[in-house]
This record gives C-alpha cells, structure tokens and sequence, in this order.
C-alpha cells in the first residue's frame, strides 16, 4: 500500500498526530477485495494485519486526527474531531487516491474522555452497508476490512474491540468548514486554505478564486442533493444527519443507527436516540437543506452572499430531478422503455416540463402511499415490477393489497403513463436490473453479529456474497430476501450500534 500525505503536510494545525494502540490477537473478520481493488492491495496477508490493527507502524502513514466541529441535533458543538477515527493518509490506486482511516484504533485528542474503539457489532455494520450501499450504485465511502478481537471494552456490557478499515475520497466534512469558521482557531485565512485545499484536491478544474468558489459550493449542493435523493429511492435511512457527519463530496458517511426501509413508513426512525424524529426517512431531504445552509453559513466570510443563496436554490430543483430519474426508471416510466436503463445510464431526455413532472411525483407518491397503507414492503413490492406485465388488468401486484380498487386506480394511471411496451421480458428484465432483490435488513445483520460472537463467520461471509450481487437472482439465498420475522420488522438502532 503506498501511501502520500497530501492534508497532512499541507494542512498544518487542521489536526493532531496521534497513533494507534494495537488490539490483542488481531484476526480478519471481513475483507473487500472490491475495495482492497482500489488502492492496490492484491490480497490480505499477516504484515498488513498488524499494521491495520495498530500493532505495527506502516510505512509512509503519518496517523492524524482530524479536528471540525458540527450541527448535532440541531444545537452546535464547537469542537467534535475524529474521536476513534485516526487517518494514515492517502493511499495511491489505479484511479485516483482514497484515505485510510482505522475506525477504532484507539483515543485521540477529540474522543472527549472516550476510549476511542469500536466495538465488532458496530464494526461490521459500517463494513456491511459501506460495501452494500456502493453495489446498488449509492454514493458513498468504502469499507476495506474489519478486524477482530479479544480486547474487552465496556458499553452496556463487555464487548470485543474491532477496527473498521474505511476507504473514502476525502474525510473532509460540512463541520470542518464550521470550526475553521466560529472556533477562536478560525480566521478567513484558515478557511480560505481549506476551500482551496479541497477545490484542488477534489475539483481540479475549478479556480481557487470567486467564480470558482461559487462552482464548488454549487457542486456540493448537487452531489448533496444527488445522494439524499438515492437515500430515498433506495429506501435508505441514515439515523444521524449531523453536520459533522456529511460528506464534503455527497458521499454517504459515517454511518451508525442506520435502517433500510422493511414494510414502507414515511416517517420511519431508525434511531432510538431520535424520538422527535428530526432525522426520520421523511426527513432527509429537508435536513440535507439545512445542513447545507449551515455550511453557507461558514463559507459566508470568503463566498458572497448572493453566490451562496444561488447554490442553494438549485437543491430542491436537482433532488426532484435526480430522485425523478431514479423512479422512473424504477418503475419502467422512462422516455424510451425499450433501451437499457440502469439508475445512472437512464437519462430522462426531454422529461422536464413542469406539469409532467408533477404528475410524475403524484404517481409515485400515490404508490408509496398505497404501500404505506397496506403495509407492504418497499423492496419487495419495486422487486415485483420485474414480474409485472403493465398490459394485464390482473396484475400479480395486486394480490398483495388489501385495498384492491386503491390499486386498480392506480394501476390504471400508471398503464397510461408508462403506454405502450414493445418487449415486455425485456422491460421485466430492465427493472430487474434497478430494483434490488436483496437488501441489507437489519436483522439479517444481527443474526450475522450474533454468530460471530458465537465464532461463527460463516452467515457473515454469506451475507456479504449475497449483497455484493443485490440485483441478481441467488436461489440458494432466497431466504436473505424475504420479509423480517416479527423480531426482525423496522428495528431501531442505537448510535452505538
């Protein structure tokens, strides 16, 4: 793994050095050879385990924490920081570089009299969603491995230490722009090197000057707005929206009481550390917002106001568009329903007169509706798409609704709106290609924690085939697909988790 050191050396006083305290009986729970592609790394060995562990120095890593502040809940924390995350650097792949983090490894100056470890539970569910969220084409950081322990840390109760090997473009966050703004350590100066710092870094084609900067904040609207948008279609909830927690790049980040969506539920919390429900499903777009003026707020020493209020404008406008793009290929209501559609191939050519697109979210949102009130399950009823013939007044869609005339209105607005099809096999076999048969449920990754506490890895590994291939069909792992047990249905999560 080679490894440069480009916010370390450049970045001075934007974090501190710290080095990682090494785990006892260090031991491979989970890899990625998909992300391990990314940076050059052709297979795990025992030298790169203690080095990941912290029990061995990797050569070229520097070892810093980062120091930002953030919006949590709402109220501001002046000074957060990487608390049990310490960066090596950025290791060099075929196609550009990505930060090694050990989630984990131990305190930092920030961890804010935590012990600054993680415990495996939580360890491999940032592994699992990093890795499923990125194979149903959701942007967002990677997961290269997680390793083991026998180190006892206490929570609730006694558990085993394990450290997350996270991979992202940047770990730079919406909180780093907040502290080197309101902190006593910021000035315009400060701030002013960190928006050129990332332009260079991340937007190279952008100028480290006022129409640049407007570029860039109106970029990060976008890839905003494009991720929360995926967030939705997907039926993805993330549980902590906090500033800190939001990805510079609109990848998703940092995830901890996080749900997809089982039976459908607009306001679906996923955390139970939110009971007002600030961070619900429902909620996401609106807090992606408002996140997003927060961070106008910071940039307001070095980006002009009206430059600011013009990026943010444009957020509603790209997440209607960008989630529209999205259903309609979900749904098979694209321009062209007989051309391969993929989420990010489909385009959508010629859909953007106003009145369409209204009609467009009424039809969507009346099938969500039906879906809510008949309880049915989000995945599975997009899924079922790939089974629907949208010529037949029978469709097999309709048996799962007790409210049959609900569905046969609908029905028959959506018969129109999608018209003609040509090849209904290869429609069907479109739509299989966009709705996921497999998800990652909740309690499917608690049955795999509770096997590996049970020194099992095997429903681990299982799972994680399965998810690598979401959208193909695996008869042997058909039971991964099926609705949750009663135990299982809409878990709630803690930040722990």
């Amino acid at each position: 793994m080679q490894l440069k050191q480009d916010f370390f050396e450049q970045l001075s006083g934007f974090y501190s050095q710290v080095f990682p305290l090494g785990i006892s009986n260090p031991h491979w729970l989970a890899w990625s050879q998909d992300a391990a592609n990314l940076i050059a790394i052709e297979k795990p060995s025992d030298a790169l385990l203690q080095g990941l562990s912290g029990n061995a120095q990797i050569a070229d890593a520097s070892y810093y924490a980062q120091v930002y502040s953030g919006h949590q809940f709402g109220g501001y924390s002046p000074q957060l920081g990487d608390g049990r995350s310490i960066i090596l650097g950025e290791a060099i792949g075929p196609q550009g570089a990505w930060d090694v983090a050990l989630k984990g490894g131990g305190p930092t100056p920030y961890s804010r009299h935590g012990d600054g470890r993680a415990v495996m539970r939580s360890a491999v569910r940032e592994f699992l969603i990093s890795e499923a969220l990125h194979q149903l084409h959701v942007p967002t950081t990677r997961a290269l491995a997680v390793i083991g322990s026998d180190l006892p840390v206490w929570r609730e109760t006694q558990e085993t230490a394990a450290i997350t090997v996270r991979l992202a473009k940047s770990h730079i966050r919406f909180g780093h722009f907040e502290f080197f703004c309101h902190s006593e350590r910021g000035a315009p100066d400060k701030l002013k090197q960190l928006v050129n710092f990332t332009i260079k870094q991340h937007y190279p084609d952008l100028s480290c000057d006022a129409a640049g900067y407007k570029a860039w904040f109106t970029q990060v609207v976008r890839d905003t707005a494009k991720m929360i948008a995926h967030w939705q279609a997907i039926g993805f909830a993330h549980g902590v929206m906090n500033t800190d927690n939001m990805s510079i790049l609109g990848d998703s980040f940092d995830f901890g009481p996080f749900a997809f969506l089982d039976t459908f539920k607009e306001d679906f919390i996923c955390n139970h550390s939110d009971p007002e429900g600030r961070y619900a499903f429902s909620q996401q777009p609106g807090i992606g917002l408002w996140n997003l003026q927060r961070l106008a707020q910071a940039l307001a020493p070095i980006i002009a106001s009206d430059d600011l209020i013009a990026a943010l404008n444009q957020y509603q406008v790209e997440l209607v568009q960008q989630y529209l793009r999205l259903m309609r290929v979900k749904l098979g209501m694209a321009v062209s329903a007989t051309k391969t559609a993929s989420p990010e191939a489909e385009s959508d050519k010629g859909l953007v007169d106003t009145e369409l697109d209204n009609s467009d979210l009424e039809l969507i949102g009346g099938l969500t509706m039906l879906m809510e009130r008949n309880h049915l399950d989000y995945t599975n009823s997009l899924r079922s798409f790939g089974q629907l013939d949208p010529h037949s007044k029978h469709s097999s869609l309709r048996d799962d609704f007790i409210d049959v005339n609900g569905f046969d209105n609908w029905f028959e607005a959506y018969q129109k709106r999608v018209g003609n099809i040509h090849d209904v096999e290869q429609w069907q076999a479109q739509r299989n290609r966009v709705n996921p048969k497999y998800i990652l449920r909740n309690y499917l990754a608690q049955e795999a924690i509770v096997a590996v506490e049970e020194g099992n890895l095997t429903p681990l590994h299982e799972l994680q085939q399965v998810l690598q291939k979401p959208f193909d069909e695996q008869p042997e792992f058909d039971d991964f697909a099926k609705r949750p047990p009663d135990w299982g249905q809409g878990l709630i999560m803690s930040c722990s988790s």
